[in-house]
């Protein structure tokens, strides 16, 4: 996982309440075996209208997703995560998440911003009215800020949570934190206890 300081982009606006994992990334796309290629499956049922937000061209390239409250509720798939970071989303931004798709969002990498509900509204309807709005995510200080719309809000997000995006840290680099620790005790390990190495 990269480090996280600060994403500053465009952002889409899905105005749309109680999003679950399945209509993230319907049960059909469920079937790979790497974590890749899932954006072209992202929201892949709503995207066959042609008015869907991601369809239209002057957010092909935001990499903020602004929701509506209780989004990502549902299953626990990993891959709707996978989905949204895949097709460049680097954050998600709503009043509420659902609690295992944020604490997956904490694991690989997408920040889940949560804001209070006026905020939320007020950046909803900014982002919609001003496509180019430029918007920033500041994890280190947890501020979200449109400057152009006079949008300037905390966020939550817990101290060990922070600490992770700042330093890049999956649960693979937290562990790797340890390495020597692991490699010492692997050297004075009993040798007749089971082992993987050959």
């Amino acid at each position: 996982m990269k480090p996280i300081r600060v994403i500053t982009g465009t952002a889409a606006p899905l105005d749309r309440s109680d999003v679950d994992t399945d209509q993230i990334i319907p049960a059909s796309w469920l079937k790979r075996v790497e974590r890749t290629g899932f954006g072209q499956g992202l929201f892949s049922e709503w995207r066959d209208q042609r008015d869907f937000v991601l369809n239209r061209p002057e957010h092909a390239k935001a990499t903020i997703l602004v929701a509506g409250p209780n989004f990502g509720t549902g299953s626990s798939r990993e891959h709707a995560v996978w989905a949204l970071m895949d097709y460049g989303f680097k954050a998600v931004v709503s009043p509420r998440f659902g609690d295992i798709f944020r604490n997956n969002c904490t694991k690989s990498g997408l920040l889940p911003v949560q804001v209070d509900a006026s905020a939320g509204a007020a950046l909803m309807k900014a982002v919609a009215d001003d496509p180019a709005l430029e918007v920033t995510v500041d994890v280190e200080h947890l501020r979200l800020e449109a400057p152009a719309a006079g949008i300037a809000v905390p966020f939550l997000l817990d101290s060990f949570t922070q600490h992770r995006f700042l330093e890049g840290l999956d649960d693979i680099g937290l562990t790797l934190r340890h390495a020597d620790d692991i490699d010492a005790y692997e050297r004075h390990r009993p040798a007749w206890l089971p082992s993987l190495s050959a």
